[in-house]
């Protein structure tokens, strides 16, 4: 396929902060939320301000702007802000985290009479030395105002970097915890607000889920105990946006060298029924996840790619989503002209 495919996009200045993302859930067979746009810094902002105004991370807003100053991209500057998502593939229901994009989609049950939603939320995952797992399970308990109990692995980090921790962390200005916690049936594993924001969209945690403070805040409300969590790390994904085929790509991430029989001292307890991190898995050449994501993608609706434009966007990995086809409507007839 020759044709050069055009990302259609929205551009304006946005003038009000919107911390909790919530599109339409789109029908069936089509998986693309929200618009590219942009907005104007001012003499004082940074991309880490301008990000959380409009619910995103730290990845995500450096990655759409590579050439920008993070700390001081200048007052008249037009940042992008790549509020489009290609949902994950998958079952549409509960809390879905995508390690690799640093996000994560929440698929609340719609009431009677109510269009189904997901909201979408940037997020913080652990270090490559704290690596988040992946797999089912739920929210088993929550909690308002939580107090820190932090475990001995992570008391003796602290000091061995002279920042010795108590035993104790209550509540308060202090509590990395932020005000609110939910509970995750993986022993030892959270998703919680903290007291460094700006962290938020980076690999900073021991593990843990981190949320802006007014996003955990305003999910908190909104969801329940039982509600599944399905933690999952793809670095490309596939989607339909009508007759045209939306690729997003995100740098694979680093995991540490270890090998598959080999559980880390965070989680030497698992519930039964959730994986362990697969090791090949990670990896695998980027076109190796284009060539999976596309097949399972087209599985039943035909689509014809086009190469080109894929390496360029695996080449770049920053998250924005492109145009990168388009369906196939004669699918025989395409394959024989090929």
């Amino acid at each position: 396929m020759k044709k050069r495919l055009p990302v259609i996009a929205l551009s304006f200045v946005t003038l009000a902060p919107a911390y909790a993302a919530i599109y339409d859930l789109p029908p069936e067979g089509q998986d693309v939320v929200g618009a590219i746009s942009t907005v104007i810094a001012t003499y004082d902002d940074t991309l880490v301000d301008i990000a959380r105004r409009h619910g995103l991370g730290y990845q995500d807003i450096v990655r759409a702007n590579p050439d920008i100053n993070v700390w001081l991209p200048g007052e008249g500057t037009e940042i992008v802000l790549p509020n489009r998502f290609v949902l994950p593939p998958g079952v549409r229901s509960g809390l879905v985290l995508n390690l690799a994009e640093y996000r994560m989609y929440y698929y609340p049950q719609p009431k009677a009479g109510e269009a189904a939603k997901v909201h979408t939320y940037p997020m913080s995952i652990g270090r490559m030395d704290w690596d988040t797992p992946l797999g089912l399970t739920q929210i088993v308990a929550m909690a308002k105002n939580p107090t820190w109990y932090p475990p001995q692995s992570v008391r003796d980090e602290h000091a061995a970097d002279g920042d010795p921790l108590p035993r104790i962390v209550p509540p308060g200005p202090d509590n990395p915890l932020g005000t609110r916690v939910l509970r995750l049936g993986l022993p030892g594993y959270l998703i919680h607000g903290t007291n460094r924001p700006a962290g938020v969209g980076m690999r900073v945690s021991h593990g843990c889920v981190r949320m802006f403070p007014e996003d955990i805040e305003f999910l908190f409300e909104r969801i329940s105990v039982k509600t599944a969590v399905r933690i999952i790390d793809m670095p490309v994904k596939f989607g339909w946006d009508g007759d045209a085929l939306v690729a997003e790509v995100h740098p694979l991430l680093e995991v540490p060298q270890r090998l598959p029989e080999e559980t880390p001292e965070h989680i030497e307890v698992l519930d039964a029924d959730v994986e362990l991190p697969d090791i090949e898995s990670f990896s695998k050449n980027p076109l190796t996840h284009v060539t999976e994501q596309f097949i399972a993608t087209t599985a039943e609706r035909a689509g014809q790619l086009d190469w080109d434009l894929i390496k360029a966007l695996v080449e770049r990995s920053d998250g924005v989503p492109v145009v990168v086809g388009m369906s196939i409507k004669n699918a025989a007839t395409s394959a024989a002209s090929e």
